[in-house]
């Protein structure tokens, strides 16, 4: 009992579907069949409070952020000029881990050319084969990243969905159960 018990929690620390509940240290202080116990540590105790905090601060960005048209963050980690960790590329998409993840699994998926595309809502009859090109790599990212059994794909539009950065950009988001409604 006590082996299984201890397999049990190892599996439960290395999954990534049970990162709230996984714990960094297990301590047995005896093992007998009788008494096991166990001191947990969670993994990321603080999860919920950054959540929050990233929360208000995406909420000030979006409110801040302006539609100009010009050059955006994302046209410079197209460029190579800011650095990021580039999961998918094709000569129309790139796809990066999002600096502030939501979940195990937060990737961004971007056009390369925007093309007026700074949000969904300037989306044009012209746009339908990058938009087509933007789905399609989301479903290959969440191959990639082991989550195509369950993941979300989310477009913010505006700042009343908190937009902040005005180039077209899909979230790919799983690792764990995701609830329902959003936001």
């Amino acid at each position: 009992m006590a082996a299984a018990l201890v397999s049990s929690l190892s599996l439960l620390r290395t999954s990534r579907l049970a990162l709230p509940y996984a714990t960094r240290s297990i301590a047995f202080s005896h093992l007998s069949l009788g008494s096991l116990t166990a001191s947990f540590t969670p993994l990321r105790p603080q999860r919920f409070v950054r959540h929050i905090t990233a929360s208000s601060n995406e909420e000030a960005a979006a409110k801040t952020a302006v539609d100009t048209g010009g050059p955006t963050i994302f046209d410079k980690i197209i460029a190579k000029e800011i650095p990021s960790d580039i999961v998918y590329e094709d000569d129309k998409v790139l796809a990066f881990r999002d600096i502030n993840p939501q979940a195990p699994v937060h990737i961004l998926i971007i056009p390369k050319l925007r093309d007026g595309l700074t949000q969904l809502s300037k989306a044009e009859a012209r746009h339908g084969e990058i938009l087509g090109q933007l789905l399609y790599a989301s479903k290959i990212v969440a191959e990639k990243e082991g989550i195509a059994e369950g993941f979300r794909v989310v477009i913010n539009n505006g700042p009343d969905a908190c937009q902040s950065v005005y180039h077209l950009h899909l979230h790919v988001i799983g690792g764990r159960q995701l609830k329902w409604p959003p936001g």
